[in-house]
């Protein structure tokens, strides 16, 4: 009989051993980039701006979107690379946690210098996972806004889908709990996927942010013109609004006006900037 478990115990060791030496270079570039992300984030090293949400009608800025970008690394040369490594990670909520904070700080810092943007909403980029892991303590958000002297009814809670929702009736009552203490959900990238669409469907959304690849070129694209317009319908029906993303010239801009889209945000309207700077409207 020990001699059975003494085989079995070497059998395992030889496996573990085997793969071990297959995935040697994956755990490797795994580790180095663990490791890259701690370093951004000691020594703090990025760069947070802040690009304005505008309504279309009336060219007022209702807020701001807060976009952190870690500085260029080799491990991670790109922004994207560096947040599709977030939303995969085992460490997503420790990192998200400083992000928010991180957010937050650097807008409550903005807010000393200016006072004409007190009552905006601040849109705050979140992995749909982190608000339901179990490590995630009910206040920590809350607790972050009294320090900063914010209040939850400025907080948009922009959910952005790296990684897709699984347990859809336990996330739809996180939501909830998160509505009931006055923050509002935006879904990002509306448009691009099932996932995207099926997160709308299920927690109505007080905003849906469409992809920016829905809106480039769509005065001339009669597919993205009818997505936009089916989503449109839906958000008159649940009570939501509707924000253009990646708006960058006149004529999509006077498309989507025309159309009756609510909110805008891209370079045509205001680009990120280290400082709280209104956007405009261009007449067109």
């Amino acid at each position: 009989m020990h001699g059975r478990l003494n085989i079995i115990r070497l059998s395992s060791i030889v496996e573990f051993i085997s793969y071990l030496k297959k995935n040697q270079r994956a755990i490797f570039e795994e580790s180095k980039k663990d490791g890259e992300v701690k370093e951004l984030m000691l020594h703090e090293n990025f760069q947070t701006a802040f690009q304005p949400i505008l309504t279309l009608a009336e060219g007022e800025t209702i807020g701001f979107e807060v976009l952190n970008r870690p500085n260029s690394t080799p491990v991670f040369p790109t922004t994207e690379e560096f947040y599709t490594f977030i939303g995969k990670s085992n460490n997503v909520f420790r990192i998200e946690g400083f992000l928010r904070n991180l957010s937050l700080k650097k807008y409550a810092e903005q807010l000393k210098q200016t006072s004409s943007h007190e009552n905006g909403l601040i849109f705050l980029n979140i992995q749909p996972q982190v608000l339901t892991d179990r490590s995630y303590r009910s206040g920590t958000t809350l607790d972050l806004l009294k320090k900063y002297n914010l209040s939850p009814d400025q907080v948009v809670l922009e959910l952005t889908e790296k990684e897709a929702v699984i347990d859809y009736k336990e996330f739809e009552k996180t939501i909830e709990n998160y509505r009931q203490q006055g923050f509002r959900i935006a879904v990002d990238d509306a448009g691009t996927g099932y996932n995207s669409l099926k997160t709308i469907i299920s927690l109505k959304p007080e905003f849906i942010k469409l992809d920016k690849s829905l809106i480039r070129d769509i005065h001339i694209q009669p597919a993205q013109q009818q997505l936009v317009g089916l989503l449109l319908d839906f958000a008159a029906q649940s009570n939501t609004k509707i924000i253009a993303e990646g708006i960058e010239n006149a004529l999509e801009l006077r498309f989507l006006k025309n159309l009756g889209i609510h909110f805008g945000q891209g370079y045509a309207l205001g680009r990120p900037e280290p400082a709280l700077i209104r956007g405009e409207v261009p007449s067109c």
